[in-house]
Parts: structure tokens; C-alpha cells; sequence
């Protein structure tokens, strides 16, 4: 159902931002050169792949996983991850014994200098009002399923802090280097709406 003037819902989104996109650059609006950079930046620099590195560091270097748990901006900045979005992130780790997840109940705070933009998900109003209620049931919902004994902690990030997860490592990951860490660990898994999956 569409309202007058509205988008077409039949239409696949994909297709209505290029359409968008091509509009705006036939009338001279926007770069496609500089849109693509945006994107880029988005993705690769001010990105999952940053907070990939940070958690890659923790999980090689005990030094470092110090640090970044007692000071984790300072330690973020340390891999030259800084910015807008991350002036103070907080460091919490999950364990075998307990599991932290992120939300922001007022908005969509997010720590963009190791995550990237937020998911839709994430600023569903749904998923930001139960999971401080029923944490459990949304992330079992999401695919996540713990043992009941393993304590959940909803942290609430505010404009002030930005929650960071550091999730557990997955067994038989001990021989790979921290590179070959990196592409193991998934933005969902620093929410802590999921675990990191083992090779």
C-alpha cells in the first residue's frame, strides 16, 4: 500500500535509489565519483573491518586486549580508528559465562569508527524495546540461542558512551594469525547479537 505521492512498495529499493541516484546526477546534483567514495568509506574505511581489526588485536595480542578493555577509545585510536561516533566507546567482553548486546533505546547510537552505519535492525523500534525487556527471546529470534545459565547484560548506548562488544573467540582458531582473524569477525557479533563462527 502506497500513500499519494508516496514510494511504490512493489518497486525493489535497490532499483528506486538508482533510479534516485541517476536523477540527481543528470541534473547535476550529486558526483557519482563522490558518491562512490562516500560508499567506500562507508564500507571498507569507517567500517565492520575496522572493529574487525580491534577485535583481531584483543584476540593475538594480551597487551593489547588490556588496554582495549580498560581504555577502549584510547586503544581504538591506538589502530588509528577515531572520529565522529567514537569519542568515548566502551570495551565489554563476552565470555563463556556472559554475553553483552548493544542497543540504543533512544536512538541509534552507534560507534561508526569500527562499526559503520548502524543496520536497519538496529534502529527498529521493536528490537530497541525488547531486547532491554526480553533479550533472551530477540536473540534467540535472531539466531542466537544461549544456555540459560550464561547471565545477558543489555547495554544502552547513549550519545555520551558507544558500546563496543568483544566477542569470544571461537575454539580452533588458536594457529591463525591476526589477519586471518579478521574476516572471521562480523558487525553482528560485536553488537553481540550473534557469536563469531569458527572456520
Amino acid at each position: 500500500m502506497t500513500t499519494p505521492g508516496g514510494p511504490d512498495e512493489t518497486v525493489p529499493v535497490a532499483l528506486r535509489t538508482e533510479a534516485l541516484e541517476q536523477l540527481l546526477t543528470e541534473r547535476g546534483l550529486i558526483d557519482p565519483e563522490a558518491m562512490n567514495a562516500i560508499i567506500t568509506t562507508y564500507e571498507t574505511n569507517v567500517g565492520p573491518l575496522n572493529g574487525a581489526r580491534v577485535v583481531a588485536r584483543a584476540w593475538s595480542d594480551p597487551g593489547y586486549r588490556r588496554r582495549l578493555l580498560a581504555d577502549g577509545t584510547a586503544a581504538i585510536a591506538e589502530l588509528g580508528f577515531s572520529g565522529p561516533q567514537g569519542e568515548h566507546i566502551v570495551v565489554v567482553e563476552n565470555t563463556p559465562s556472559t554475553h553483552n548486546v548493544v542497543v540504543c533505546t533512544l536512538c541509534s547510537c552507534y560507534p561508526w569508527p569500527v562499526l559503520g552505519l548502524p543496520p536497519s535492525w538496529y534502529k527498529d523500534p521493536a528490537y530497541r524495546a525488547r531486547v532491554v525487556r526480553e533479550p533472551r527471546a530477540v536473540l534467540s529470534e535472531m539466531g542466537l540461542d544461549l544456555d540459560d545459565d550464561v547471565e545477558i547484560t543489555v547495554r544502552d548506548s547513549t550519545s555520551e558512551v558507544r558500546w563496543l562488544v568483544l566477542p569470544e573467540r571461537p575454539a580452533g582458531t588458536e594457529h591463525l594469525t591476526e589477519a586471518e582473524l579478521v574476516p572471521l569477525v562480523t558487525r553482528d557479533a560485536m553488537v553481540g547479537v550473534a557469536r563469531v563462527a569458527a572456520p
